[in-house]
């Protein structure tokens, strides 16, 4: 069809899997029906989210899954990437994903679980090691009841950002502001993963990955003290969490800060994926410490990191003041080929959106249109791509944002939770049909 680009989007292989995402923290409300969340106790102080939101009733899906199943079904997507309440499970309701998925698989639409999307439990800890074993146990329960109808699987979503955002920097769930002494949080949410993989494997699954996220990291300036910031910045935010699943290790001086019996846990992390979910906005420009906080698309970065985020010039932004870049994407995916040759798997991009208002949303339009492209270059350029995952289907509860920044193809009242489709909908599903030859 003709774009935004004016030019209709390339055609993209035969097999190509195209989707959405959402969360169930975001999404699902219905919080009287499962136990609390590190993010309801976050939520529940004050000053936490921005417009003092909670996600107690977010878009009710929990109720209303059936509209939203067959929003999916008219969108015409493959697949629907949603998450599991690590919560709702341990209160005993996974009948609700066993409705879904039932629904989902009678619409044609192949469900793709996420088994942890930062919603943990309340009274567990990713600072303690035995949570990665407790993970290993959620995923067997989970897998033993859906398996039969998942043939799709992801772990974990974006561990980089929960140690950052929840752990380091105190932004996010649970709220703690460690900074480095949250290395722990990304140790074993990287063994949990290996666990859950094992796990998986055991229940008879296939097509496991992870979701993380990435982003090129491009210097603030040629000045070694800049150059020296990004490569350190690239290093805790990319390879930090990409290493030891890719190449069985972590980046040089960063396995030694560790906790626990390293070698034997980078075998767990290390077990082979069937894909590798890349999650991916924008690049990030960095420079040395200025010596002040600097305040960057809503999170608040403190003077005493080793590094200063930058804004990227004379790029459109979107409203979370995130720079819109699509060839990024193609660096990203090309670098990652460079980087680990024939150890990275095919790759599917899980999650790739932007925070506009409005229903006539031609700006998400146009920022989608980039990226398509930008993804399709990275195939010309030789890098194996399965997929492609709209975050997201619906607006949402953005975490410490609150309702106030909108990603969704679908609007959503949240006052009345009337569902409308956007003109990204309507974009979109011609994209499905011309990529299909409708």
């Amino acid at each position: 069809m003709t774009t935004a680009a004016g030019t209709p989007i390339p055609r993209f292989p035969d097999g190509f899997l195209w989707g959405v995402s959402t969360s169930a923290h975001q999404i699902e409300g219905a919080a009287d029906r499962r136990e609390r969340s590190v993010w309801d106790v976050f939520t529940a102080e004050p000053g936490r989210v921005k417009d003092g939101s909670t996600a107690a009733v977010a878009c009710d899906h929990y109720h209303r899954y059936r509209e939203d199943v067959a929003l999916l079904a008219g969108l015409g997507v493959d697949a629907y990437r949603f998450s599991v309440s690590w919560p709702r499970v341990r209160s005993g309701d996974l009948d609700f994903y066993d409705r879904l998925v039932d629904e989902l698989c009678a619409a044609g639409v192949r469900p793709v679980p996420t088994l942890f999307h930062w919603d943990l439990p309340a009274g567990l800890d990713w600072l303690e090691r035995d949570t990665a074993a407790r993970f290993a146990d959620h995923v067997t329960t989970v897998a033993e009841r859906l398996g039969d109808r998942v043939t799709r699987w992801i772990t974990l979503n974006e561990p980089a950002e929960h140690t950052l955002l929840g752990h380091a920097l105190g932004t996010h769930a649970p709220g703690r502001r460690l900074l480095f002494d949250a290395l722990p949080v990304a140790h074993h949410q990287l063994l949990a993963h290996g666990l859950a993989v094992r796990a998986l494997r055991a229940a008879g699954a296939t097509g496991i990955g992870i979701a993380n996220s990435h982003g090129p990291t491009w210097a603030a300036s040629q000045e070694e003290a800049d150059v020296q910031a990004a490569q350190f910045y690239d290093l805790l935010l990319n390879r930090l969490f990409a290493d030891p699943l890719l190449l069985g290790r972590y980046p040089d001086g960063l396995g030694e800060l560790m906790p626990g019996d390293v070698a034997s846990d980078l075998k767990v992390i290390g077990e082979p994926l069937d894909w590798y979910g890349v999650n991916y906005y924008a690049p990030t420009r960095v420079g040395a410490p200025q010596g002040t906080e600097i305040e960057f698309g809503g999170v608040t970065m403190p003077a005493e990191l080793p590094f200063s985020v930058r804004q990227i010039e004379g790029r459109p932004v979107t409203d979370f003041g995130w720079p819109v870049v699509p060839e990024g994407l193609t660096e990203l995916l090309t670098g990652f080929r460079d980087r680990y040759g024939d150890r990275l798997p095919p790759v599917v991009i899980t999650e790739n959106g932007c925070a506009y208002e409005g229903l006539d949303d031609q700006d998400r339009i146009a920022y989608l249109d980039g990226h398509l492209r930008a993804l399709h270059r990275a195939i010309e350029a030789g890098v194996d791509v399965r997929g492609y995952f709209v975050w997201s289907l619906l607006d949402n509860f953005e975490w410490a944002e609150g309702y106030a920044r909108r990603f969704g193809l679908v609007h959503v009242d949240f006052e009345t939770l009337t569902r409308t489709p956007k003109a990204s909908y309507g974009w979109f599903q011609e994209v499905l049909r011309a990529q299909r030859g409708a």
